[in-house]
């Protein structure tokens, strides 16, 4: 088998084989294939596409090119999320604690961000004390006494994938449907979850623009999933503007810790409810979406779910006093709002655009390198269609630099757009 005749093969619009992807990944996984190959390839395949089984195979592939987790020590049924990625968007911190308090076992592997803000695992890290690195043994022992942990990827998890996302970033082959689903679900699959919940974002600040593209590649991951044996679901939900109010490490904190106790943003809040009653389905904790949503309001209102996220932190080797006393979290020299000078309502939110002044405050990398300041970000004052009472913050800007504070003060006004006029709220889930 040659890579040269298999790039020719998918140039002229060819199906691989199996056994043809099986020696792609394995050989270029162990730098058999030199990079300028893979290039060639990723590009047909861009052009080219490949079939749903193509696809199927490619997944299994790169999630067997390194370690797959064995999770069958963790009693009951595993269920994991993924989120595509977007603004503000804090489920995990909301969702891990709140299914875990009704019961069902959240074992999570998350990664760190790269962009705008950073992943879920820097959100943790801005917990004093966090530990997002257990051994294996330990991550199981927790999941079984505690009910939750969420850790780092470990560093020989689909090191394919990792290999080809580079390629993929520096070769304008990244948003190729299969090589997303491909990449998303052989990282889940390797993460040892028996169910996946996907929540697909779609707008302006993220990375699929249109409902059509989005709801391509939900379908074709639940394919992929149910196809391998994992019960898999997925939800397409709007990014136009940020998920929360919340944009940076520790404000982000802030906020799924308000969520937690019936405060902070509806549509977090909202997500997190249609996520879990998956979970809590495909987990066999409740017969059915209507009885898990209800477990799960339960949860919030009787204060379990809170407690579970103090017992996680605890675990964990964190500071569970953050709860309670926020000062205990990383925080900004300084601390200045802009404030509305009448009742207004907000029309707008340019979610990548507000994402991005987050990261030039320090919020998130620009390459995987950089250095995150955890206390620095954006806390927004409402939603598109919530209206801002005078005196009261459009948004608060975090910055350890007076410099890049005042900058990021004038910066926002042209991302969030105001009227004195009534503003419908926008469509939050499409599918």
């Amino acid at each position: 088998m040659r890579m040269y005749d298999l790039i020719m093969k998918k140039r002229d619009g060819g199906t691989f084989t199996k056994d043809e992807i099986d020696f792609i990944i394995s050989s270029y996984t162990k730098d058999y294939i030199p990079d300028y190959q893979m290039s060639a390839l990723l590009m047909a395949i861009y052009f080219n596409g490949m079939t749903n089984e193509e696809t199927a195979n490619l997944t299994m592939a790169m999630a067997h090119s390194g370690d797959v987790l064995d999770l069958s020590e963790i009693k009951g049924i595993k269920v994991d999320k993924h989120s595509t990625g977007g603004v503000a968007d804090t489920t995990t911190l909301v969702l891990a604690p709140l299914v875990a308090a009704c019961g069902a076992p959240v074992a999570k592997m998350s990664g760190r961000g790269l962009g705008h803000t950073g992943g879920t695992i820097d959100k943790l890290e801005s917990i004093p004390g966090m530990r997002v690195e257990l051994s294996e043994r330990e991550f199981i022992d927790n999941v079984n006494k505690h009910g939750i942990a969420v850790v780092g990827q470990s560093s020989n998890l689909t090191p394919a994938d990792k290999k080809l996302y580079a390629l993929r970033d520096v070769t304008a082959t990244v948003d190729s449907i299969p090589l997303i689903a491909s990449s998303i679900m052989s990282k889940k699959i390797a993460s040892g979850a028996d169910g996946i919940v996907l929540d697909v974002k779609v707008g302006r600040g993220a990375f699929m623009k249109d409902i059509e593209s989005a709801k391509k590649l939900a379908n074709l991951m639940v394919e992929i999933g149910n196809s391998v044996g994992r019960k898999t679901v997925a939800h397409v939900t709007n990014m136009d503007e940020p998920l929360g109010l919340a944009i940076g490490n520790s404000l982000e904190v802030v906020e799924a810790i308000d969520v937690l106790k019936g405060n902070g943003s509806k549509d977090l809040l909202d997500v997190c409810m249609v996520l879990g009653a998956d979970m809590l389905t495909i987990a066999g904790v409740a017969k059915d979406t209507d009885e898990a949503k209800e477990m799960l309001k339960e949860a919030l209102t009787s204060g379990k779910a809170l407690n579970k996220f103090k017992e996680f932190i605890s675990a964990q080797g964190g500071d569970e006093r953050i709860v309670d006393d926020l000062k205990l979290l990383p925080q900004a020299k300084f601390v200045e709002s802009w404030c509305a000078e009448e009742d207004l309502y907000i029309k707008d939110l340019y979610a990548l655009d507000l994402g991005l002044i987050a990261m030039k405050l320090g919020a998130g990398r620009s390459t995987k390198e950089d250095s995150i300041d955890l206390s620095v970000g954006i806390m927004l004052g409402g939603k598109i269609g919530d209206i801002v009472r005078k005196g009261d913050p459009i948004a608060t800007i975090y910055a350890n630099d007076r410099d890049k504070l005042e900058w990021a003060l004038n910066e926002i006004k042209k991302f969030i757009i105001i009227t004195d006029e009534y503003v419908e709220r926008p469509q939050l889930i499409y599918m």
